[in-house]
């Protein structure tokens, strides 16, 4: 599977999906099966600080395995400072978005959050809608 077809992942729904709640398992299983998953080494290290022992980040490691991770280079760098001078006093932008957003933006991939408020000023992210469950469950009712 190419690169250019997978979508980025941010860690919420990683994190989601790890408590094991439907909307971020069910979102992972359909991006894995129709364009697969990438995510940004910053994402990588969020989970890592998040390991409570040993255990944990083994698990975590080979987890990980299933998705490419992509790295910080020069023009994520770039573009994630630029982002931080243009809307960190504006829009609250932390680091890690800024990063994360630019690690998408850079490899020129589409990108989804379960906290979309925290991208959607982006100027030419591809940020894809995150399900909300009140209305999925809406829909099965």
């Amino acid at each position: 599977m190419g690169l250019m077809k997978r979508t980025v992942l941010d860690t919420d729904i990683l994190i989601d999906a790890a408590k094991g709640i439907d909307t971020a398992v069910q979102c992972l299983f359909s991006l894995e099966k129709s364009t697969g998953v990438a995510i940004s080494i910053i994402t990588y290290m969020e989970l890592v600080v998040g390991c409570r022992n040993k255990t944990e980040l083994r698990s975590l490691d080979l987890f990980m395995k299933k998705f490419k991770v992509l790295p910080l280079d020069n023009p994520a760098c770039d573009t994630a400072l630029n982002l931080l001078k243009q809307y960190r006093l504006s829009h609250g932008l932390m680091i890690p978005d800024a990063l994360i957003g630019a690690t998408a933006l850079a490899a020129n991939l589409p990108f989804i959050s379960k906290n979309q408020k925290d991208f959607r000023f982006i100027p030419g992210l591809d940020l894809l809608p995150y399900p909300d469950p009140k209305k999925e469950e809406e829909i099965r009712t």
